[in-house]
């Protein structure tokens, strides 16, 4: 039974211990799910694009027996309320500067990171600044390397190369709810596999007013995580940090090369693929949740 209730503090909790849950970080107001005992070791959940926190709902439960799990929407995701895009600067640095404070102000001082897509240059900033906080890192589809650029990049590259409207406007199809849907959707083999709640849900956020031009933002400062993919890179080689990628080795934009490359780094990490497209945990948590779950018990204490 996953009834909610109304608690005294004004949170939401279902009986699987999943609270729900509001944290005001300067101008934005972090929603996040949270769930596990305070003073656990803690897990922090990062979401892409196009997702939110929804798209960890297996997982969360999964870990909170023996976890803290934190999972927030990021600014222009989810429910996350975030300021118009001419008082917030949509971009990975600002995004990673608003995660960075939220942490501290929950008092996370370590944790394990779980990444996908966008999250993924998120994680990375946190760990460039605070490499004593990361005891481990999970990727699921979230990119560090080159070859892992697909080329479902290639118009997304002729706009970094030249950022004029002509080249934004040939983008206009990539915020969208059809999108969206293909992005789940692509590279999967038996459509019937992917719960319609989560492209549905993410297609009613991009839909909102301002929130297609503040993705097209984020698309185009994407072209700076690349920039600074040997400054991650070289985090990995000195740190090691305990790594596992679980890869959906279909997906259009993060190619398994993206993943494999990190055995240059960090000769132990684990690398697994799965069947399936950008969304693994859509159609192979049955299978990608033990894995999870046994690599942090393994490595984090």
């Amino acid at each position: 039974m996953t009834s909610l209730s109304k608690s005294a503090d004004g949170y939401h909790e279902r009986r699987d211990g999943v609270r729900y849950q509001y944290e005001q970080v300067g101008d934005v107001k972090v929603f996040y799910r949270e769930a596990g005992r305070a003073g656990a070791p803690t897990v922090l959940l990062l979401h892409g694009f196009a997702a939110s926190s929804f798209m960890f709902r297996d997982l969360i439960p999964a870990l909170a027996d023996r976890y803290h799990v934190i999972a927030p929407d990021l600014p222009a995701f989810g429910f996350t309320e975030a300021p118009a895009r001419d008082k917030y600067a949509y971009t990975f640095a600002a995004l990673a500067e608003t995660i960075e404070q939220f942490t501290e102000q929950l008092n996370l001082d370590h944790y394990a990171l779980v990444v996908h897509d966008y999250g993924a240059p998120v994680a990375w900033r946190l760990a460039l600044a605070h490499p004593e906080r990361v005891t481990a890192i999970i990727s699921q589809n979230g990119n560090a390397y080159e070859e892992g650029l697909g080329d479902g990049w290639a118009p997304i590259r002729t706009y970094w190369h030249e950022p004029t409207q002509q080249n934004r406007d040939a983008l206009q199809d990539f915020p969208t709810p059809a999108s969206i849907k293909w992005q789940y959707l692509e590279g999967v083999a038996d459509e019937r596999s992917v719960s319609p709640d989560g492209y549905t849900l993410e297609g009613l956020q991009v839909s909102r007013p301002g929130n297609a031009d503040i993705q097209l933002d984020l698309v185009l400062d994407y072209a700076n995580n690349v920039a600074l993919y040997p400054d991650f890179q070289a985090f990995f080689r000195e740190y090691q940090p305990p790594l596992l990628a679980v890869w959906g080795k279909n997906d259009p934009f993060f190619l398994p090369a993206g993943a494999e490359a990190w055995k240059r780094d960090i000769p132990n990490a684990d690398i697994r693929f799965y069947d399936t497209g950008h969304f693994a945990l859509e159609t192979h948590a049955a299978e990608i949740l033990p894995v999870i779950r046994e690599f942090l018990d393994v490595n984090v204490q």
